[in-house]
């Protein structure tokens, strides 16, 4: 594992120019087009990097951005991995393993999510100042690797508290609504029943989708700082808002993207 780390890190350090990259961002559903908003130095298809996975999801283009955005050099992944695809966790989290070993230090998470709280309408933005784990899979199961990070990582602060104070400054000064709450990461890749949004939302949570739980743990098992936020791509307050398909989440992801691209350059600039 760690050769293969250190392997794609060196091919992606060939485009780096010798210069500090602090900040990486993961795109999801919907949301790749974000990346029109950075000034792009390189674009490198995934796979042409070694051992990195091959993103198989629509919406999710699959190329690894470097430039700047905010006035600060930034990797970013347009498109993710997923447990559903058939990659074991190890994979579905190895981008972030290699986002660390490049020099990345805070990590912005992006995600198109149902929304559970009965509150949340279509469109809203949250800001996710926790997560409930709930796939069947850890990824950090199996033998620890010490180079990267402890065997016992806490999760208590998963979600920097820095970051959130940040946006919610940022959102302030740009007019822009935001909502907090709990994620729920499920394996996917079949919405969720009516009887899975009432037992989500009996046991804490606000959204629900399926990724970005792995990819905060590896990154906070590395002493990554984590900032995360959700798409709310439909209400549960009826039976009818509550049905989605994968056509209406990138829709919904799509029209969200201004205000976060705004609020996220936003945030970044005042790292």
């Amino acid at each position: 594992m760690l050769e293969r780390i250190k392997n794609s890190a060196r091919y992606i350090a060939r485009y780096l120019d010798k210069e500090e990259y602090a900040t990486g961002i993961i795109l999801g559903s919907g949301l790749g087009e974000l990346g029109a908003s950075i000034d792009i130095r390189h674009t490198i298809p995934y796979a042409a990097i070694p051992h990195f996975p091959v993103s198989t999801v629509q919406g999710h283009k699959g190329n690894l951005l470097i430039g700047t955005f905010g006035g600060k050099n930034v990797i970013a992944m347009q498109g993710r991995f997923h447990y559903y695809e058939g990659y074991p966790m190890q994979e579905v989290t190895f981008p972030v393993r290699v986002l660390h070993e490049v020099g990345v230090k805070h990590l912005f998470v992006s995600n198109a999510a149902g929304g559970v709280n009965t509150s949340f309408l279509a469109g809203d933005l949250m800001v996710i100042t926790d997560h409930i784990n709930l796939f069947p899979e850890h990824p950090l199961r199996g033998k620890n690797l010490d180079r990267l990070g402890p065997r016992f990582p806490g999760m208590t602060e998963a979600y920097s508290p820095r970051l959130i104070r940040l946006a919610e400054n940022c959102a302030r000064k740009l007019d822009i609504e935001l909502r907090h709450g709990v994620y729920a990461g499920l394996q996917g890749p079949s919405f969720e029943t009516p009887a899975e949004y009432r037992w989500l939302r009996t046991i804490g949570c606000d959204a629900v989708g399926m990724s970005t739980v792995p990819e905060v743990i590896v990154a906070r098992h590395m002493g990554m700082e984590c900032f995360g936020m959700s798409v709310i791509t439909n209400s549960t307050a009826t039976s009818e808002a509550m049905k989605t398909d994968h056509t209406e989440v990138q829709e919904v992801g799509n029209s969200a993207q201004p205000r976060m691209t705004a609020l996220f350059k936003s945030i970044i600039e005042h790292l």
